[in-house]
C-alpha cells in the first residue's frame, strides 16, 4: 500500500505543475486514491500510479460470515506485497453479478503492481452452492482463506448482527432463544446455524479445490493474538514476513486489537465487537450439542482440530 501511495503522490505532484501544500495533497489522495478511508472505494475514480493493473484476484477470502473476516482483510492490508479490495464485491455468489462477466469484476479491483497480490473477500462465498465452481473455472490454481470460529459463537455474532440492524431500522426484533428454539427443539433451519455447518459447506469446495489450496484461519485465536495466525498467511502466499508485533495495540475501551500502520492508528468499525446477547446455558449446550459431531467430521475433512465446544 505504501508503494501505490508514493506513486500517487508523485504522479500529482507532477501533473499538478505548481507545489501543493502537503495537507492539500493529503486530501486530494483520500479522495482520488482511496487509501485513508474504511468506506466503500469506487476504484473506478482511482488515479493509476505508474506501472500498475487491476488484477484478477490471486487469493480470495471465501468466509464464513462473522468469522472475523474484516479484521483479517484489514490486518493483512498492512503487508506491503499485499492490495485488498475494500467492497465486498459478491461475484461469485450473486447471479446479477455473475453474469456481468470477468471484466466488471477486474474493474472493481485495486490497482497493483506485478509483485503485489490482490486479495478480495465475500463472506458469503463459502455457503454457496455455485462460487466454488465459479471460482475454479477462474483459476483453478487459486489459494483461498477461510477464517473460521466456534460454530455456537459464530451463530450469536450472526444473530447480533441482525439485531442491531433491524433495531436501527426501528423493526421489531425477538430474543435469541425465541429464534433458535421452536416447540421446544432446536430450531436448525434457522439461517445463522446452516451457516456454521462447516462440514457441509467444505465438502463442497473439496470437490473443486486440493485441501493445500485452502488455508484455514482460526479466527479465535486471530482475535487473542493476530501475528501467529498472520504468519501463517503469509508463508501460505509465498509472502515474505513483513507483519509485527508493533503493527497491532490492544485497545482496552473496544476490547480488541487495533492495527498501526503507514504512520496511523486505526480499529475496526463500531459495529464490529458489539457485545452479545446472554444466552440460557439449557440453550447454549443444544447448541454445543448439535455441532458437535459436525465439527468432528469437519476435523476429519481438514486434518486439523479447534478448540471448539
Amino acid at each position: 500500500m505504501a508503494f501505490l501511495l508514493v506513486s500517487a503522490y508523485l504522479l500529482l505532484t507532477h501533473t499538478q505543475g505548481a507545489p501543493v501544500e502537503n495537507g492539500a495533497l493529503l486530501e486530494t489522495l483520500k479522495s482520488q486514491v482511496g487509501f485513508f478511508s474504511n468506506k466503500s472505494e469506487h476504484y473506478s475514480a482511482q488515479v493509476r500510479p505508474p506501472g500498475t493493473n487491476r488484477r484478477i484476484p490471486q487469493t480470495i477470502i471465501i468466509g464464513v460470515r462473522k468469522g472475523g473476516t474484516r479484521a483479517l482483510l484489514e490486518m493483512l492490508d498492512i503487508h506491503p506485497n499485499i492490495v485488498v479490495a475494500t467492497t465486498e464485491v459478491h461475484f461469485f455468489d450473486w447471479d446479477e453479478n455473475y453474469v456481468k462477466g470477468i471484466d466488471w469484476y477486474r474493474r472493481l479491483m485495486p490497482f497493483s503492481y506485478e509483485n503485489q497480490i490482490t486479495i478480495e473477500k465475500t463472506p458469503g462465498y463459502f455457503t454457496s452452492p455455485q462460487a466454488p465452481e465459479r471460482i475454479h473455472d477462474m483459476n483453478s490454481s487459486i489459494k483461498l482463506l477461510l477464517i473460521l470460529r466456534d460454530p455456537t459463537e459464530r451463530v450469536i455474532s450472526d444473530y447480533t448482527q441482525v439485531y442491531y440492524n433491524r433495531l436501527e431500522s426501528h423493526k421489531r426484533v425477538q430474543p435469541f432463544e425465541e429464534i433458535v428454539i421452536k416447540n421446544g427443539a432446536l430450531n436448525t433451519k434457522y439461517k445463522a446455524i446452516q451457516r456454521s455447518l462447516y462440514d457441509i459447506h467444505m465438502e463442497k469446495w473439496l470437490k473443486h479445490f486440493n485441501l493445500d489450496q485452502i488455508h484455514i484461519v482460526d479466527g479465535n485465536t486471530l482475535i487473542k493474538d493476530p501475528l501467529p495466525e498472520l504468519q501463517k498467511v503469509e508463508t501460505f502466499l509465498n509472502l515474505p514476513s513483513r507483519i509485527l508485533s508493533s503493527n497491532f495495540y490492544f485497545n482496552q475501551t473496544k476490547g480488541f486489537y487495533c492495527i498501526r500502520s503507514d504512520g496511523r492508528e486505526r480499529c475496526l468499525h463500531e459495529s464490529k465487537g458489539r457485545p452479545h446477547p446472554v444466552v440460557n446455558n439449557t440453550v447454549l449446550e443444544q447448541l454445543y450439542s448439535y455441532f458437535r459431531e459436525h465439527n468432528a467430521k469437519f476435523y476429519r475433512m481438514v486434518n486439523h482440530s479447534f478448540d471448539w465446544h
